[in-house]
C-alpha cells in the first residue's frame, strides 16, 4: 500500500513540475497545489502505519505502538505554506487579468538587458543566445516598468 502511495505523490509531483512550467498563470497554480498534495501525502505516508494517539494519559507502554507525530505536525506545516502561496499566486492572477485581461506570463525585457550587461564576451566575440536585440528597449532613469 505505501508503494502505491509513493508512486501516487511521484506522479503529483511530475504533474506539478510539467504544469509549473508552463507560460499561463492558472496552470502555474493548479501545478503549485499539486506539488503541494503531493508533499502532504509523501509526509503523511512517512509516518509508517496508524497506531495509538502519542499523547497518553501518563500510561507507558510498548513504543513501537505509538503513532510518529513529527510527519503530522509537518503536512499540517505544508499545508499552510501550500495554502499561503497558492493565495499570493491567485492575487497575481487576478492583477494580472486586471491588466492585461490574460493570464500569461511573459518574458520580462529589463530581465533579458540585465543578464546581457553581466555577460562577458568570449574569444569568438558576443554571446548570441538568439534572443531578439532588446537594446532599443533601454530603461533609462525616471521610466517606470
Amino acid at each position: 500500500m505505501s508503494l502505491l502511495l509513493a508512486v501516487v505523490a511521484a506522479v503529483l509531483f511530475a504533474a506539478g513540475t510539467w504544469l509549473l512550467l508552463q507560460r499561463r498563470l492558472t496552470r502555474i497554480v493548479i501545478g503549485i497545489g499539486l506539488l503541494g498534495h503531493g508533499a502532504n501525502l509523501l509526509l503523511v505516508t512517512s509516518g509508517g502505519r496508524a497506531g495509538r494517539s502519542p499523547v497518553l494519559d501518563g500510561t507507558v507502554g510498548d513504543p513501537a505502538q505509538y503513532s510518529d507525530p513529527l510527519p503530522q505536525a509537518l503536512a499540517l506545516t505544508a499545508i499552510v505554506i501550500t495554502f499561503g502561496v497558492t493565495a499570493f499566486l491567485l492575487a497575481l492572477g487576478y492583477r494580472s487579468w486586471q491588466i492585461n485581461r490574460d493570464d500569461k506570463v511573459e518574458d520580462d525585457i529589463e530581465d533579458r538587458l540585465v543578464s546581457r550587461r553581466h555577460r562577458t564576451d568570449g574569444p569568438e566575440g558576443p554571446i548570441d543566445d538568439g534572443d531578439p536585440d532588446t537594446s532599443e528597449f533601454e530603461v533609462g532613469e525616471g521610466q517606470a516598468s
